[in-house]
């Protein structure tokens, strides 16, 4: 008997590992696939992506022609943002994750294993910046007002919205930036679906160039290096 469950163990263990490896070279070989290699679109607006080494965020002007932002997320959920705050940054990502990991090292198995199992809930963090450095984890990239508007979309229907239609702050203490705050947002973070995979869909999106899939940051910006 005991042989038996050893035998058994010891498969389940190979095939575990054998999909865990599968999942990461899948991860690495649609990360190289590039879509959009050459956008030939004009050069009319400004965007960036910024990684903070394991995250990314899309960066928009907090207000232009096509939209004012500020209407959309108020200054008044940041703890000090105001108008000379003159961009825009938000990432898509796990609720829970977000609010109870500000920092890695409050990193818990529970809030992990949670995040990656597709069942827990999500939430958009924007930050608003004075000024955009562009360096190795940010990336600057030129789209036209057409494509901004098909970007604006795009992250608009990653929000949640109340009954009049507009967005919906979640009430929390916690705060990255004194330029941030948090809003509830649709899906579920998974082992398929990153936040790293939310940036690469906005660019797929606007027509820019993008990963086939990624899970990971170093996909995405080394199609702009």
């Amino acid at each position: 008997m005991n042989k038996r469950i050893l035998k058994y163990t010891g498969r389940f263990l190979v095939v575990f590992i054998a999909l865990i490896g599968i999942y990461f070279l899948a991860a690495f070989c649609c990360s190289r696939i590039t879509i959009n290699a050459n956008p030939t679109n004009p050069k009319e607006i400004a965007i960036y992506i910024m990684t903070n080494g394991v995250h990314t965020d899309i960066i928009v002007p907090a207000v232009t022609g096509q939209i004012n932002w500020t209407k959309e997320i108020s200054y008044q959920n940041t703890l000090v943002a105001d108008s000379t705050y003159r961009y825009l940054a938000m990432g898509w990502g796990d609720k829970k994750f977000y609010l109870e990991t500000p920092e890695f090292s409050d990193l818990k198995l529970s809030n992990g294993l949670r995040a990656i199992s597709g069942l827990s809930t999500s939430a958009m963090h924007t930050t608003y910046y004075k000024n955009i450095i562009e360096d190795v984890n940010c990336k600057k990239i030129m789209i036209s007002k057409a494509q901004y508007l098909l970007l604006i979309d795009y992250i608009l229907n990653s929000f949640k919205k109340d009954e009049s239609g507009r967005l919906i702050n979640v009430k929390s203490n916690i705060h990255y930036d004194i330029g941030d705050a948090f809003y509830e947002a649709k899906g579920s973070y998974s082992i398929f679906k990153t936040c790293n995979t939310w940036t690469n869909a906005a660019l797929k999106a606007c027509g820019q160039r993008s990963c086939l899939w990624t899970i990971f940051d170093t996909g995405i910006l080394k199609k702009y290096n």
